[in-house]
């Protein structure tokens, strides 16, 4: 039987955090929230709505999935994939399945779940999201061949590839590192298109023109990074 794990970073995702561990379907064996350093009530939600609760004081979303990252490491019994979700319930958690199943069926080591526009509500992605994203997946292609088009955070991986990865980023450059190393290391992927929709909240990063620019800094630094390599 795959054993899955999914680990949701969320900082002050009061509101929608229960929601998202609600929607996440039975196949999966621990949810793991890791609040960053929230200051509302995302982590008495989570724990209420039946998920293991972690605190990671450092803020960055990279910070919080390593801890995720640590606390299994930890454990007697390791997971097959690891499953990537965000807290704001902007992804849809009943298409788990949808994003596990080429790992589970044809053995593929890694799976983004791809935000097409077709899919996305009006106004879920703010036009420095769209034109990131593009920008990211058109540079990754030119400069390593890469078949990706979007940097979605609802993800998948076989767990002995993700530690093979040695995931370092502490921020917003966690989705394109990963990306990155997973071509160098020749990995297989594929994408899943999913649907996406308005989050609950306001976001922390394509929210603010401070987070939109830090972000973007990242994102184009570790692909320069690895360009060079």
């Amino acid at each position: 039987m795959t054993k899955i794990n999914v680990i949701i970073p969320a900082y002050n995702e009061a509101d929608s955090i229960a929601s998202v561990i609600n929607d996440i379907p039975s196949i999966v064996d621990e949810i793991i929230v890791v609040s960053n350093d929230s200051t509302d009530d995302t982590e008495v939600n989570a724990k209420n709505a039946g998920a293991t609760v972690l605190i990671e004081n450092k803020k960055g979303y990279g910070y919080a999935c390593l801890k995720g990252m640590q606390y299994i490491s930890q454990k007697s019994e390791k997971p097959d994939i690891i499953v990537f979700l965000d807290g704001d319930y902007s992804d849809y958690p009943k298409e788990l399945t949808k994003i596990v199943a080429p790992i589970i069926k044809d053995d593929i080591d890694f799976v983004i779940g791809a935000r097409l526009k077709r899919l996305r509500e009006k106004g879920s992605m703010t036009p420095q999201q769209i034109f990131g994203n593009w920008l990211a997946t058109f540079l990754m292609s030119l400069f390593f061949g890469a078949k990706f088009t979007d940097l979605g955070p609802f993800r998948a991986i076989k767990y002995n590839k993700l530690l093979n990865l040695k995931m370092e980023d502490k921020t917003y450059g966690w989705t394109v590192e990963m990306q990155l190393k997973a071509i160098k290391q020749k990995l297989s992927y594929v994408e899943i298109p999913v649907n996406y929709r308005n989050r609950i909240g306001v976001s922390k990063v394509s929210g603010t023109v401070k987070g939109s620019i830090f972000a973007g800094v990242k994102i184009l630094s570790w692909i320069f990074k690895y360009s060079f390599k």
